[in-house]
């Protein structure tokens, strides 16, 4: 069986350090000197209204887009090479595939074990292992020879998420895993994520959606193009540093979802 990239990585390595970055677009800076780290084995909620820079971030921790400034430290490896260390997994909040074009779901898993097969792309038995146990983990192993195109929303998501953990990565990057699926796929994802951050795998998840965030994540980082607030879940979800991100409005039924 393949070695897990994080029995390499020293136990007090930063899983992620993002230091004074801004970043953008032509003519819009969607970041400005955002610094911030993640503790490994934990679960982290990225929140941030649509627009406030969520997106943008994680394109420069996937070394997508380079920074105008700052620096980017994926355990202690700029995000491009990080990447090809297999240190980084990420499950995207919309996956452009062809409804039509003949590939199953265990295939789609499959491609998370890509990173590690060599030019041949052929599929030793711990790959087929991983793959088996991810699909397991998400509840479609019964769904393994169906199209990826006959899913519904959150089978996909799921489908995708299963992808991310054969992958086996120790940092895993979630884009809205919640959008537009059904309340049982939330619950199992999040049940999921909690079990990886247990078992040493940094999460990051990116949502602008505060139900239930108090019970999922360990650390909450507010972001609007800055970051106006990062620590332990309790001590930011509070009425008015959600104000500051969210407005008024979010915060009062952000406070009902988490009373």
């Amino acid at each position: 069986m393949s070695t897990h990239p994080s029995r390499h990585l020293h136990a007090d390595d930063d899983a992620v350090v993002v230091k004074s970055v801004t970043a953008g677009y032509p003519g819009v800076t969607a970041l400005e000197d955002v610094s911030l780290s993640l503790r490994p084995g934990a679960v982290t909620a990225l929140l941030g209204a649509n627009g406030s820079g969520k997106s943008t971030l994680f394109s420069v921790l996937l070394g997508l887009l380079k920074p105008h400034r700052g620096t980017v430290r994926l355990y202690g490896s700029a995000p491009a090479r990080a990447r090809r260390r297999n240190l980084v997994s990420f499950v995207p909040q919309h996956e452009h595939i062809d409804a039509t074009f003949p590939i199953t779901v265990e295939q789609v898993v499959l491609t998370g074990r890509y990173g590690g097969m060599g030019l041949t792309r052929r599929a030793r038995p711990a790959d087929r292992q991983a793959v088996d146990e991810a699909l397991e983990r998400v509840g479609l192993s019964d769904f393994r020879r169906r199209s990826i195109g006959e899913l519904s929303g959150g089978q996909r998501k799921r489908a995708f998420t299963a992808r991310a953990i054969a992958q086996g990565a120790p940092l895993m990057l979630l884009d809205e895993p919640f959008a537009g699926v059904d309340r049982g796929s939330e619950e199992l994802i999040t049940r999921l994520l909690r079990e990886l951050a247990a078992s040493g795998t940094t999460v990051l998840i990116s949502t602008h959606h505060l139900e239930g965030v108090a019970d999922m994540a360990d650390d909450v980082v507010l972001l609007h193009r800055r970051i106006l607030a990062s620590g332990p879940a309790p001590q930011v979800l509070t009425p008015q540093r959600l104000s500051e991100a969210f407005g008024s409005v979010f915060t009062a039924s952000a406070h009902e979802g988490n009373s």
